[in-house]
């Protein structure tokens, strides 16, 4: 008789979950479920986010990052633009 437990794939698939999705540990994870930590790590490489997913996400957050820098710079600007409009009210802007 075989001592291997059987896991559905359905089973491994959410047991991944918890840990790329949910962000929980390996460590937790194995405890909770009693499976080896060298079974959930050869599932989160089986089931995991494809690598092209992974270079997706890592180059939208580099995306997202530059895009909110940019705003902080174009916001700061603008600031500085509303706050001399309204220290020249009144006065010509017209180099003479």
């Amino acid at each position: 008789m075989d001592s291997r437990r059987r896991f559905t794939e359905e089973f491994r698939i959410e047991a991944v979950k918890q840990i790329t999705e949910r962000g929980f540990a390996v460590k937790d994870v194995s405890q909770r479920l009693g499976v080896s930590h060298y079974s959930l790590y050869e599932w989160v490489n089986r089931y995991g986010i494809p690598t092209e997913d992974h270079l997706a996400k890592e180059d939208q957050a580099a995306r997202i990052k530059k895009l909110e820098t940019e705003l902080r710079r174009v916001t700061e600007e603008r600031d500085i633009l509303k706050k001399a409009a309204v220290s020249s009210t009144g006065r010509c802007n017209i180099l003479m």
